[in-house]
């Protein structure tokens, strides 16, 4: 079993930006992640299996909505605290981090701030503990950057509504206890709600055959007249305003999270290219390899400048959606980047389990399209900069 020698890079100091409280929070998922995620993910990753026994430690590392407020369940941190716990937890695998992501930003998240107050009692301090799993029900086969052209439905029965559809590409889909789901009501505007595992009609079949995000589970929502209490709808927000609030909390996490995945990539080939000798000589000291680790710790601190300016930005509700999705499409590309520079730094030895390096680069190639694609937050910043809407043209 691999030891864990990561050494995270901080070529600005980016520590001195960053209260004792942050740093402790940092260290103990670091620690955290060393020993309880690092020994068994090559392994999970292999079989494409989910390992369900880290759940309660995610929760006691404070991974399920830390931004929560403590009467709620949560840690009441802010959210450069989120960001960094999710950069830890990305370091040692993108598919937990999308577990802890979908259960504070996706279902977490849209209850507290959507949800009436019997809503938030009844289900935040069960998510946060981690007894209850949720997941978040947005994509469907046919809308997927169009969110607008989703076809999930429900029509108003008494008490309850009847709710019709399906979604698919969920995370935590197929072990969830609730799902918070988006739908069309009967005049057409979009509202969310929160379906229940067991509610007749209500089955979640597992996506198998993924080359990416293999220690996660994936699968659909699938609804056939569900009857849904109305006391479970969101009561106010309408629109698309709810689900892309929560993407923006989403892709804030991502922005930071990936910048682990990095961190781990040119770690992991910054050990390796000082350990590996060709030519009677350690291959750190030839140019090209020099070349790929500069680029690689310039583009990451790069990342980190800017993941801790929009986390100073968020914690002051100064954050834009523009601002999350450049750091989200920015950020993602540069993990990309890394993982297949230092897969080629590794040689040969850089395709195996041995190193995280293709377990990285793959998982990377589902984050680079959910929660909004490269593409789609290109054009979300040339909207916002032109003020030309270039969508669907």
């Amino acid at each position: 079993m691999a030891t864990d020698r990561f050494q995270a890079p901080d070529y600005y100091l980016l520590d001195d930006l960053l209260s004792e409280e942050h740093k402790l929070i940092r260290n103990t998922v670091r620690e955290w992640v060393k020993k309880e995620v690092s020994p068994i993910i090559e392994d999970y990753a292999q079989r494409a299996a989910f390992p369900k026994h880290l759940i309660s430690g995610l929760a006691g590392i404070g991974a399920f909505g830390p931004y929560i407020p403590v009467e709620y369940g949560g840690a009441g941190l802010d959210q450069i605290s989120y960001g960094l716990i999710m950069q830890e937890i990305e370091r040692g695998d993108s598919g937990l981090r999308s577990t802890a992501s979908v259960q504070s930003s996706l279902v977490m998240y849209p209850i507290y701030t959507y949800g009436s107050e019997a809503q938030r009692k009844k289900y935040l301090p069960k998510l946060a503990t981690g007894e209850w799993l949720g997941c978040f029900g947005l994509t469907e086969p046919d809308a997927g950057s169009n969110p607008g052209g989703m076809l999930t439905n429900y029509k108003d029965a008494g008490d309850h509504v009847i709710l019709n559809g399906s979604k698919m590409w969920i995370s935590n889909a197929p072990f969830a206890d609730i799902a918070v789901v988006w739908a069309k009501d009967e005049a057409g505007d979009i509202r969310g709600l929160v379906v229940e595992r067991g509610m007749e009609g209500f089955t979640t079949p597992e996506t198998h055959g993924k080359w990416s995000l293999r220690a996660s589970a994936t699968g659909e929502l699938v609804f056939d007249n569900v009857k849904v209490p109305k006391e479970n709808i969101f009561p106010e927000i309408k629109g698309l305003k709810g689900p892309l609030g929560c993407l923006n909390s989403a892709r804030y996490g991502i922005s930071w999270g990936v910048i682990g995945a990095a961190m781990d990539c040119y770690d992991s080939a910054l050990r390796y290219a000082k350990e590996r000798k060709q030519f009677g000589r350690p291959i750190a000291g030839f140019q090209l390899q020099q070349k790929k680790l500069a680029e690689m710790v310039t583009e990451i601190t790069k990342a980190q400048l800017l993941c801790w300016r929009l986390g100073v930005l968020k914690n002051e509700h100064r954050a834009t959606p523009q601002q999350i999705s450049m750091a989200k499409r920015n950020n993602v590309n540069m993990a990309l980047e890394i993982a297949r520079e230092a897969r080629q730094i590794h040689g040969g030895m850089g395709i195996t389990g041995e190193y995280p390096i293709m377990r990285h680069m793959m998982n990377l190639e589902s984050v680079v399209t959910y929660e909004g694609t490269h593409d789609i937050h290109l054009l979300i910043t040339g909207m916002h900069i032109t003020g030309e809407n270039a969508f669907g043209g």
